[in-house]
């Protein structure tokens, strides 16, 4: 091999100890492997130069540009005279000016003559309303010709990595220099048929275009090449997890005529919607089989997701298993179990006088129950006394033991990861049928990468009843008189005998809760709006008279329930909370909304607040209270949310603004941190390619005995999301 190092040495032995010791802490990289797979952002032109017209404030960047002047000026503070080097850097697009202090001015203005080219790397900020970098780090581009350090760039194109503070751009493409000849060791996963059907560039081949492009015509081969092994690995993983699930055992629970499902559907007030059936239909035919159901119901807010997981449940009360309900929060749980009991009726009254013919019980099991209650729970679900149990994490323990479960309802499952479900399928004598609900619009791609172990059936009709709701951005600093309509608004709709909540960001009492920092954070010193301070102001100012009530996080489980019941028997007119009424809440005579500092919430995340409102007959009315200016990217994305009610439009917006890892969450951290080139938006296509081609693969070799390459493409993979399954139970 003549010295080349193998893809699994560490970069220690390579790189030394200090530069490997900031790759391993900054940017995650251990391995010679590791450092080929961190692949540049982007790529400048010695012709033609990055935008200086548009940087990102306070990021890290690195810039390619030419000094156009350079001055040294003396002022005086209070240490003494001291100086500061001035140096204009233009790209064409726009100018920026560097700034260096003090003993760090001599070798700059040396170097730094006007006319000189160089890559400057810094992190950038606003001073006297001018953008710039203070004490940048440079390395000078002498020449045209290719001598100096221009000779560690092949070709004209430079490779900009992903940097930062502690280790510039340019020294990390020396640092891949220096690994670059072990890529022709890397081990192809794909599949020699499928490389050469599709047209694919070799693995190491990729890997050199990548890194040292000579064309552009190279950056796009190896990019089309790293973005299928991405999609395809990962869909393999998912194909053979789907494969395994056929594989196991599991009780086929049909719907029995004449049961407690009949009788549910004969008391029913309003037809179902034709949504509603279709998905119902898909759900019985899964339970039907002796294999478990794994099926994601994905529904707007509203659509009657509960009512079709509720109809599930029965019929596998009726064909004598039980059936969990898990929520993620105590909130949610609590309000499921009343909406549930309440739905059923004398259904929900098993064993007790009065109770129907079919009757089973509901339980509810939380951890904050009194010891009592929580001992009756357990009891009736080890003798099958209880047929639904709704829960928290609660529902996990060992302590809880099961009947006979047959089916687990999941509520928002992206609060909720692969292992706790894992958990709750041990309970069963066989694996229980699952049901995934969540009431995220998932974009078709982020379906596919993340839940694609999951059937996926959609919820897109509102049921009949349901009220349309009409939203507006309310621009406090530039009008105030319309935030004092707002509160006009919430009076009128209390005095019409309606309800209103109000959202606040934080709670108060200067919790040190992380802040959502957004770029407009900088240029607006004041802190985020709390519950108790606006509860106070309102029930003192413009809603004094109303009954107003708080609800936090932080307050008792008991006294939580205790607000959303007097808020439920229309007891309290305003309700003033933190985001804990995300999900779920269902007070069908809350009619208005008003969200604070709305700029500080996601877009889905207002879609989901906003859900809560419009629930009955009357028509619902959503406030978005910003101090943002116009034109900031946060008004933008308020239009966008008071637009359109279509969850699926919006997002689609949210996944375009922000990166996937937030819209996917903490539950698919591995997905994320496993996809570099692959963009889960914009590679729809080669996302849908890579899954027909996985799903042929796994079924004629589910083991891959006959693909050892992928075999250990895919065992790495999977260790990376097994470290992070274990650093997280």
């Amino acid at each position: 091999m003549g010295g080349v190092p193998a893809l699994d040495e560490p970069l220690k032995k390579q790189l030394g100890a200090a530069t490997a010791k900031v790759m391993a802490e900054h940017l995650d990289l251990h391995t010679v492997g590791d450092l080929l797979h961190h692949y540049p952002r982007r790529y400048a032109e010695r012709g033609e130069l990055t935008t200086l017209a548009d940087l990102p404030l306070d990021e890290h960047v690195t810039v390619v540009a030419r000094v156009a002047d350079a001055r040294v000026l003396t002022f005086n503070s209070a240490k003494g005279r001291g100086q500061r080097l001035e140096v204009t850097i233009t790209d064409g697009s726009g100018r920026l000016q560097l700034v260096f202090f003090g003993k760090g001015v001599h070798k700059p203005h040396k170097d730094l003559l006007p006319g000189t080219r160089a890559m400057f790397a810094g992190k950038v900020s606003v001073f006297n309303r001018k953008t710039q970098l203070a004490h940048p780090a440079y390395e000078l581009l002498r020449g045209e010709d290719g001598e100096g350090a221009v000779d560690s760039w092949a070709g004209a194109l430079i490779p900009i990595y992903p940097a930062t503070t502690k280790l510039e751009s340019w020294k990390i493409a020396k640092a891949v220099d220096a690994v670059l000849p072990s890529a022709v060791d890397a081990v192809d996963p794909l599949p020699p048929a499928l490389r050469e059907g599709r047209g694919l560039t070799g693995l190491p081949d990729a890997l050199r275009k990548i890194h040292r492009p000579r064309t552009k015509a190279d950056i796009a081969d190896a990019r089309e090449r790293l973005k299928w092994d991405e999609a395809f690995v990962l869909q393999v993983a998912l194909a053979r997890r789907r494969y395994a699930d056929t594989q196991l055992p599991a009780v086929a629970r049909r719907p029995v005529p004449g049961g407690l499902l009949d009788a549910f559907d004969a008391k029913l007030p309003f037809t179902l919607t034709e949504g509603q059936q279709k998905v119902s239909g898909e759900i019985f035919d899964d339970l039907a089989t002796e294999h478990p159901m794994h099926r994601l119901l994905q529904g707007e807010v509203g659509s009657g997701k509960t009512m079709v997981a509720l109809r599930a449940m029965l019929a596998v009360v009726d064909a004598g298993g039980q059936a969990a309900m898990l929520a993620p929060t105590e909130v949610l749980a609590q309000q499921h179990h009343r909406s549930i009991t309440e739905m059923m009726g004398e259904l929900a009254e098993g064993g007790m006088l009065g109770g129907a013919e079919h009757a089973t019980k509901v339980v509810l099991l939380t951890g904050s129950m009194s010891a009592a209650a929580r001992r009756q729970a357990l009891l009736d679900l080890v003798t099958g006394e209880a047929g639904i149990v709704i829960g928290t994490h609660a529902l996990i323990e060992d302590k809880v033991q099961f009947h006979d479960l047959g089916l687990v309802v999941v509520d928002e499952q992206h609060r909720f990861g692969v292992e706790q479900r894992d958990a709750l399928r041990g309970k069963g004598k066989q694996p229980p049928h699952l049901l995934v609900m969540t009431a995220t619009p998932i974009p078709r791609t982020v379906a596919m990468t993340v839940f694609g172990d999951l059937e996926t059936s959609v919820l897109d009709q509102l049921p009949a009843g349901r009220s349309p709701i009409a939203s507006h951005v309310v621009p406090a600093a530039d009008k105030p008189h319309f935030l004092a309509r707002a509160w006009e608004r919430v009076r009128e709709e209390v005095e019409n005998g309606h309800q209103a909540y109000v959202v606040c960001p934080r709670i108060g009492d200067d919790e040190d809760q992380p802040k959502k920092k957004s770029r407009e954070d900088e240029a607006e010193k004041r802190p985020p709006l709390a519950v108790l301070d606006v509860a106070d102001q309102l029930a003192k100012g413009p809603l004094a008279g109303l009954r107003v009530e708080v609800l936090h996080g932080r307050m008792a489980p008991d006294d939580k329930d205790a607000v959303m019941r007097r808020f439920a028997a229309g007891d309290a007119d305003v309700l003033v909370a933190t985001t804990v009424i995300e999900v779920g809440v269902n007070v069908p005579n809350a009619t208005a909304m008003v969200i604070m500092d709305a700029d500080r919430f996601g877009v889905s995340q207002l879609h989901q607040l906003r859900g809560r409102v419009g629930r009955g007959s009357a028509p619902g009315l959503c406030l978005l209270v910003t101090e943002m200016p116009e034109a900031s990217p946060a008004r933008q994305r308020l239009t966008a949310v008071a637009s359109t009610l279509n969850g699926f439009e919006l997002s689609r917006i949210d996944l375009e603004q922000r990166r996937e890892g937030d819209v996917l969450g903490q539950a698919q951290s591995g997905v994320r941190s496993s996809l570099r080139m692959l963009a889960v938006i914009d590679d729809e296509e080669v996302i849908a390619a890579a899954r027909e081609e996985a799903m042929a693969v796994v079924a004629a070799d589910p083991e891959l005995e006959r693909l050892p390459e992928l075999r250990t493409a895919l065992d790495a993979l999977l260790d990376k999301e097994r470290e992070r399954y274990l650093e997280k139970g």
